[in-house]
């Protein structure tokens, strides 16, 4: 397997006289620690992880949980953290088995067992969350607990399992203050991760204090952390630039990225990683408006991706022409192999052949959040240029809404961006069209499903590549989704913050413990 980092590509600068006696004066905890400020535009949507499968949500889990195994800073293997040792039991990579830390406690001061390791992953699949990661443990038929021994049986040959298992998905609760066949209700949350939550106001900010019975890869947390969410990336740059964050991380505005330099005052920015990517994603269910594969072959038809890149983001992103990202081993470009570029004749003869004169009506829903509307806005007038589509864009401000609303079918197609869960093809290919994806569009295709179960035979990875290839253009010829484009990952700090280039590697993990003062 590839790594999908990069080293840091770039970091400016001086610092400021105004910036030297600034972050004196920052708050402090009421342990007397001064706290570190940190925006996003990633909001939670669950503090429960078998209700959570979004990058603002395991963000925050990657610190007030831990799950059995997790990924260090600059690399892709997953280590243990909660488990002192993880392997697969014989050949058949049908068995997985974990052995537990004997010294980690719940918040309350219980001891954590393996039977709260099995509960954990019982009620993701029990509650089985329309928001929630339970697609991501489709090979898991069960979990056995034994002493602190944890096994997992799973239905298939799964060489992905480990790198599924070191992520937010499954972050490890208390069996005592969870129920079993429910979401949790209220703010609370008891983990086991570097950090434990204080005040948390959805939406607006969450208090983050050291856990000092932390035991795990990772670095004992060292400073207080609020972390402040942005309605979007215009409100997150105003708040970067009158200093009320000393660290911001998705999403700043493409134009201030795109205008990074050097030179700039008090500042440090990191661009790493480069496997965040951008997908349209189409209903396929009866009666919807893109159930006939001529209807998603004709969008993917007139497309002009560099259009979307160049213009609307500024030059901050790269077209994107696969599911899988470049950059990760078995990428390949399917859907510019299909369409090299925009023509709006073979966009017209596809849907004419399917039997469709009248232009096609599309509803296309959008979060609100970043640069989304600008997209849509120029997908819209790309699609209805040529006559052959009539769009409708529904911005949708809260994200949580926007996920019901793409589950329940209220949009033909939908705008969604997708962070590497782990750093493999599989992550890019089976939770979002694979059985029981977590798109919630209504896909479904035995090739493609037997293709990913394929892939996940393969201890060697490269093994995999050429199914990897095969899966793609088959899912290029069906087009269940479109990629757009894919994008680094950036973060900016203040001189006087230390740990910002560990933040966050494109890995899904967010690591907060990492940051202190200097």
């Amino acid at each position: 397997m590839r790594s999908v980092r990069t080293k840091i590509i770039a970091a400016g600068l001086v610092l400021a006289a105004a910036g030297v006696g600034g972050w004196q004066l920052l708050p402090t905890g009421d342990d007397g620690r001064r706290v570190i400020r940190v925006g996003t535009s990633d909001v939670v949507s669950a503090l429960d992880p078998a209700g959570a499968y979004d990058a603002g949500s395991w963000a925050l889990f990657s610190n007030v949980y831990q799950s059995l195994l997790t990924i260090k800073a600059g690399s892709d293997i997953p280590v243990p953290d909660a488990a002192s040792s993880c392997k697969f039991v014989g050949q058949k990579l049908t068995t997985y088995q974990c052995e537990l830390r004997p010294d980690l406690k719940f918040p309350g001061g219980r001891a954590v067992t393996a039977e709260d390791v099995k509960f954990s992953f019982d009620r993701i699949k029990q509650i089985n969350s329309e928001q929630g990661p339970a697609p991501l443990f489709n090979t898991l038929a069960s979990v056995s607990a034994e002493g602190g021994t944890v096994t997992f049986n799973l239905s298939a040959r799964d060489a992905t399992f480990p790198f599924k298992i070191a992520t937010g998905a499954a972050s490890i609760v208390d069996k005592e203050k969870y129920p079993a066949k429910a979401l949790r209700k209220g703010d609370a949350v008891d983990g086991t991760g570097p950090y434990t939550l204080g005040a948390y106001e959805p939406g607006a900010s969450a208090e983050l204090k050291p856990n000092p019975a932390y035991r795990g890869q990772g670095r004992p947390a060292r400073a207080n952390v609020t972390v402040r969410y942005f309605k979007d990336s215009t409100d997150l740059d105003k708040a970067w630039r009158e200093r009320k964050v000393e660290v911001a991380h998705r999403d700043m505005p493409p134009e201030v990225l795109a205008g990074l330099n050097p030179g700039l005052k008090d500042t440090r920015y990191q661009a790493s990683g480069g496997t965040e990517t951008r997908n349209l994603v189409f209903d396929v269910r009866p009666g919807a408006a893109a159930e006939k594969p001529a209807v998603r072959q004709a969008v993917a038809a007139v497309l002009d991706r560099s259009k979307i890149s160049g213009g609307v983001y500024k030059g901050t992103v790269t077209p994107l022409y696969s599911l899988v990202p470049a950059g990760i081993a078995a990428h390949s470009t399917p859907f510019f192999d299909a369409y090299p570029s925009p023509n709006g004749t073979l966009a017209r003869k596809l849907l004419k052949d399917a039997g469709i004169t009248a232009a096609v009506p599309l509803t296309l829903g959008v979060n609100t959040r970043g640069a989304n509307v600008a997209e849509a806005t120029e997908i819209k007038r790309q699609l209805e240029s040529t006559g052959l589509f009539q769009v409708t864009v529904k911005p949708v401000e809260a994200w949580a809404d926007f996920q019901k609303g793409y589950a329940a079918g209220e949009y033909d197609a939908y705008t969604i961006g997708w962070i590497a869960d782990f750093p493999d093809a599989d992550n890019f290919l089976a939770p979002l069209v694979g059985a029981g994806s977590s798109m919630n569009n209504g896909y479904s295709d035995k090739t493609v499903d037997d293709l990913i179960t394929r892939t996940q035979s393969h201890s060697d990875r490269a093994g995999a590549a050429a199914d990897f290839r095969e899966l793609q253009k088959v899912v290029a010829q069906q087009v269940p989704m479109l990629p757009i484009w894919q994008k680094k990952d950036y973060v900016l700090s203040r001189e006087a913050v230390a740990g910002a280039q560990y933040l966050s590697d494109g890995t899904g993990v967010w690591r907060l413990w990492e940051l202190n003062w200097l």
